[in-house]
């Protein structure tokens, strides 16, 4: 018996109308569909024509629902993955399901399609090319404040998904951990009331939440001192304040005044 196919489908983040031609003759053509919500695909497969026997997938039972999609898979059936936006895998279930699906040999194909973060980061007009994806933050303050202080020194747009119920509070944990830097704050991509907010995180004020976002928070910019003004320690304290890394803080103040680095370490410390 041949071994069916497992295709991991990209499906709109909004807009119904951001499906690709492959992904809808895809979907057509495999014998079953996994998804994270049946309701949710059901209603884009009604869109588009498209009946095919759904099963759940989602993050909860991804172990057992792994389990079934291998089952099917061994009989020779063909099944495409999908989440309820953008590509599986990517902030929702299917990573599991690829793991396992490649060590037992089963061929898988990507048909990809939108993502928020490609389309946010393209949207923000953030010239630096260079970002990272985190995702969503951890609950436990705990563990959010070990997740995010490797990414202070980094000098690299940070683009995490934010849920309308924990937006404010995760702007607020941001600006605390990486002081006043600039944030693009973006709801609703690719839907009837998109829109980009840019600011100042601890400026940005309550947002009202509605929708999904993504919050961009930009690179430290390098501000440089032309004219040291104030005491080492307030020069430093105030790129800081700017989003400017402690390293390279210590590092400006130290060629402004031109004295060494290891001078205004101490000060500072």
């Amino acid at each position: 018996m041949e071994k069916g196919k497992l295709y991991i489908v990209g499906t709109p983040i909004g807009n119904l109308k951001d499906i690709t031609l492959r992904a809808l003759e895809t979907l057509r053509s495999v014998d079953l569909i996994a998804c994270e919500d049946t309701r949710h695909t059901l209603g884009l497969l009604t869109h588009y024509e498209i009946k095919k026997p759904l099963i759940s997938y989602y993050k909860p039972k991804e172990r057992e629902g792994t389990e079934k999609i291998l089952y099917n898979l061994s009989q020779g059936r063909d099944v495409a993955l999908v989440t309820d936006a953008g590509m599986p895998c990517i902030s929702d279930p299917g990573s599991i399901l690829v793991k396992e699906a490649r060590e037992q040999g089963y061929q898988v194909v990507s048909v990809p399609g939108p993502t928020a973060v490609a389309t946010a980061m393209a949207l923000s007009g953030i010239v630096k090319p260079v970002f990272v994806f985190i995702g969503f933050m951890p609950q436990k303050n705990k563990e959010k404040k070990q997740l995010l202080e490797q990414y202070v020194n980094v000098d690299a747009s940070l683009v995490f998904y934010c849920s309308p119920h924990d937006l404010n509070d995760d702007l607020e944990y941001l600006h605390g951990v990486f002081g006043a830097r600039r944030v693009s704050v973006i709801r609703e991509l690719t839907k009837l009331y998109e829109s980009v907010q840019e600011d100042v995180l601890g400026e940005i004020g309550e947002v009202v939440p509605k929708g999904e976002y993504v919050v961009i928070v930009h690179a430290p910019e390098q501000i440089e001192i032309s004219k040291p003004e104030g005491s080492i320690e307030e020069q430093v304290g105030a790129l800081i304040a700017a989003g400017v890394s402690k390293k390279d803080a210590i590092k400006q103040v130290a060629k402004a005044n031109g004295v060494p680095k290891d001078i205004v370490y101490k000060k500072f410390i």
